[in-house]
């Protein structure tokens, strides 16, 4: 039996874990709770450094130490990248069924009583790949009380506004810029973890092969992305009311 202290990521990539649900990880062990990642790749399509998916694979396990993570399972599809052909070895191009067996098992291996995935508006088709087999694998094993991280479609306006300004090459502005983001109205759950800033930048370093999507904003950006987290609750179905201030509501 799962029990309200167990909580598990599933992730695309290394470095989601972090970027994206770093705060909500360390919000959780913050709280007492067993805490779980499964990455589905090792992100060797996230560059051109040699032997990348060494790389990322350390940096992974290393960044989840930092978060208090007791477990990390990397299923080990192969990264599908932005565009492109994904053949059938990658996360994009397996057989859904596939994929939903490698999930499930790690949910199931786990017993988590919140599971957590990325809500995929930022247009990466690995995201909506891993979000769509983490809710029906959750789903099949019966997991409590499952959310998807949100970035709130205001400040990814925000975001968009800046980079085509300062960085243009960066990813995700080719994307329909119109629907990046979760629609503000569609969050249920609301967390301030301003607390867990300083632990959050520090793992973010950690990621160094990458470049942080968080790099070169102005202070005040930076915060309202890393200092409040956003999710949105599917499971069990949102009714309506306050947004919840804590997953463990």
């Amino acid at each position: 039996m799962s029990t309200p202290r167990r909580v598990q990521a599933v992730v695309a990539h290394p470095d989601d874990e972090t970027f994206g649900c770093g705060s909500l990880l360390l919000h959780a062990a913050g709280h007492g709770a067993v805490t779980a990642v499964c990455c589905a790749t090792r992100g060797e399509a996230g560059g051109d450094g040699p032997d990348l998916g060494a790389v990322r694979e350390r940096e992974l396990h290393a960044a989840a130490a930092l978060l208090g993570v007791g477990r990390v399972d990397l299923l080990r599809f192969a990264d599908s990248g932005m565009s492109g052909p994904a053949g059938r070895d990658t996360l994009v191009g397996a057989p859904f069924d596939r994929v939903l067996e490698a999930v499930q098992g790690a949910v199931a291996g786990f017993r988590p009583y919140v599971l957590i995935t990325l809500d995929a508006s930022d247009g990466h088709r690995d995201h909506a790949r891993i979000r769509d087999a983490a809710i029906a694998a959750a789903r099949a094993t019966r997991v409590p009380r499952v959310y998807l991280h949100c970035l709130p479609r205001s400040l990814m306006r925000r975001w968009v506004d800046l980079m085509r300004a300062e960085r243009p090459d960066v990813e995700h502005l080719d994307a329909d810029v119109a629907a990046l983001g979760t629609p503000d109205e569609e969050i249920t759950t609301i967390i301030d973890v301003g607390e867990h800033l300083a632990a959050r930048e520090r793992t973010i370093a950690v990621h160094a092969s990458q470049t942080s999507p968080f790099n070169g904003l102005p202070a005040d950006l930076r915060r309202a992305f890393l200092a409040t987290d956003h999710a949105r609750r599917v499971v069990p179905p949102w009714t309506g009311g306050a947004p919840e201030t804590s997953l463990f509501a």
